[in-house]
Order: C-alpha cells, then structure tokens, then sequence
C-alpha cells in the first residue's frame, strides 16, 4: 500500500486547492524541489504531481519546476494535467517521468489512452476526478453526465497502469477519503485504484489497512502532510506492517 505525497504546482509554487478551485490556494512551498527532497528524507517512496495551471491551459505550464523535481529526486514521480498528446506524453517520459496521468484525454480522446498504453506500458495511468459522482474534466471546471466507474470500464483490458479517483467535493477540505465510491469502484474494474480528495488523519491512513482496502494500490496525500495532521514516519510504518 502506497502512501503518494503530492506537489501540486501553481505559478511555480507548491499549493493545494481547496474544492478545486484555483482561487482558493495556499502556498505551502514556494520551493517544490525542497518540498520534493523533503517527502523523499522522509520515507516516501513515489511522488505525485499535478501541474494545475497546465490542467486549464491544457498544456504543460509548470514544466521548468517538474523537471527540477525529476532532477533532484531519485523517487518515481506520476504526474497529471494538461498532457493530452502522444507527444507530449513520450517527451515527458524521456524525461524521467515513471507514469503519466490522463485525465481530461481520457473523457475527450480515450482512442488516445489506449494507444499511449500500447506504446508505454505500464506507464500510463487515467484520473478520474468526479464531483457528485459524474467526471469533471478541463482542470474540474467542467462537469460531464460521465459516471465515473462507467469510464473506468472503458479502459479495461488497455493496459492502464492505474486510476487516480479524486473526490472533488472532499478535496483540500480534510473530511476523510470517500472509503465507499472508492472502493466500490476498485470492485468495479481490475485495473488498480488509487485514492484522492480529502485525506484528513491517521485515521485515514488506518482505514487503508483494512481488508477491504487491499485492492487499492494507495491513496495520495497533500494538506494533512503539509499541516501535520498526518506524521509521515507513523503513517508510513502503518501501511508497511503486515497485515494481520
């Protein structure tokens, strides 16, 4: 079980959103390669990006600082937002990215997912951001009739390394993970879930180590880590202990 500490990235800055919403950001970091060196000190073993501003231009806007991150870690590092072509998916994996996550691609071009799959293996993961269960899609400012385990569907079989599913309404807001929706779309599809939106404290991070959780490949973590409701060694010793 994988505990994924996320950067997401705003004018060059490390921030998290509260709901989604770009003007509701709090700067944690105005250094992410120091934010990045920190969660690696500390135990982790993979990281998350998101390049926000990249998200709603639907390009990579914060690129300089995701290299540097590369750069300076030796963690694996997924990242998401505003990568919606081939090119851009293999310049980004020539640069040292392990997984790269699609998200409003899949909803738009899902032709485009399965081909970067054959040509990526196991390097390309699908997010699934959904608000009142339908997928939202162009950096959350769009909400589709889209259910989110029906996408999914879509993408079994294509070889998906993995499905981020964030819950916006729970997102930034520290009310705990959607335990349900979440893993009842694990049940719902092969492909690994992984967990997003609203992961509050220690109590989250125990919820991950109950048997119905095992199917999930993690959950990923940002306010709780940076306030410290969550302690990164106890959270990471938690989720490393066999299970009983």
């Amino acid at each position: 079980m994988i505990l994924f500490p996320a950067i997401d990235l705003k004018n060059g800055e490390c921030v998290r959103l509260k709901l989604g919403d770009m003007n509701e950001a709090t700067v944690y970091n105005s250094d992410p390669v120091a934010q990045a060196k920190t969660f690696e000190q500390q135990g982790f073993e993979w990281l998350h990006l998101v390049d926000l501003d990249g998200a709603f231009a639907g390009h990579s806007v914060n690129g300089a600082a995701v290299e540097s991150i590369l750069q300076a870690t030796k963690n694996p590092v997924q990242l998401g937002g505003g990568i919606r072509t081939l090119a851009h998916i293999e310049a980004w994996l020539e640069k040292g990215l392990a997984r790269v996550i699609l998200g409003t691609a899949a909803v738009r071009d899902p032709d485009l997912v399965c081909e970067a799959c054959r040509r990526f293996p196991g390097k390309i993961a699908v997010g699934i951001d959904a608000r009142g269960g339908k997928v939202a899609v162009e950096g959350w400012a769009e909400t589709s009739d889209l259910e989110a385990a029906e996408l999914a569907r879509r993408f079994e079989g294509a070889g998906v390394a993995a499905i981020i599913y964030t819950d916006i309404d729970r997102d930034g807001v520290l009310t705990g993970i959607n335990w349900d929706a979440t893993i009842a779309l694990a049940n719902a599809v092969t492909i690994p879930v992984i967990a997003s939106g609203g992961l509050a404290s220690m109590a989250d991070i125990d919820r991950m180590t109950r048997e119905d959780a095992g199917r999930l490949e993690g959950a990923i973590s940002g306010r709780a880590l940076y306030d410290g409701r969550i302690d990164a060694k106890a959270a990471l010793a938690m989720l490393r202990k066999p299970r009983t």
